[in-house]
């Protein structure tokens, strides 16, 4: 069994570059699986997901994937000595989209059901973890230090967000918060 490291912050606190860090100083290039879990779907999004490809080394493989982690990690984990996933949040949304679209005419439990689907992919990504001989580095957004959201979707996503990084540190071996580009293990 490996090693599973959670590295949580807000946005641009410097996870990515402290995950990516931990990463590249412990082994080769080709050791290394990057798990991407964003969807680029306009401009800026793009942008920002050219930009982390270009950051990357060359020789580490990338899935593009939010859900179904278990069985993918079986396929393309194998033989990696790090897997990087970035970021859990957009996981966790992604899947709330996934699930309804239209949030200002919910259906009736709309919520809960959002977040079984997301908490059912977070127990199957930590068992998968867990039958990993490799060190997984997961980043999240620290999304709740702020003011209470105006609209019901990101209450819902702040709420579901929160619950999933406590399962995830729960769990973890070592958690580090980031704070202005300053990596402090709280775990």
């Amino acid at each position: 069994m490996g090693k599973f490291i959670l590295v949580t912050g807000g946005a641009r606190s410097g996870k990515s570059s402290f995950a990516e860090s931990l990463a590249l100083k412990s082994c080769g290039e080709n050791d290394v699986l990057y798990i991407a879990t964003s969807i680029p779907f306009d401009e800026e999004m793009k942008s920002r997901v050219k930009k982390h490809r270009a950051k990357r080394p060359a020789g580490w493989t990338t899935l593009e994937a939010y859900k179904d982690l278990d069985t993918r990690l079986k396929d393309v984990g194998t033989g990696k000595k790090y897997i990087l996933l970035d970021c859990i949040t957009l996981m966790v949304s992604n899947i709330i989209l996934e699930r309804c679209t239209d949030w200002n005419n919910l259906p009736e439990n709309a919520e809960y059901e959002a977040e079984q689907g997301v908490c059912s992919e977070i127990d199957k990504l930590l068992s998968a973890i867990r039958a990993l001989d490799a060190t997984f580095i997961a980043v999240t957004n620290e999304v709740g230090m702020g003011i209470v959201p105006e609209n019901k979707l990101s209450r819902v996503f702040r709420d579901i967000a929160g619950r999933v990084n406590q399962m995830l540190a729960k769990n973890a071996d070592d958690v580090y918060f980031c704070v202005s580009g300053i990596p402090v293990k709280i775990k």
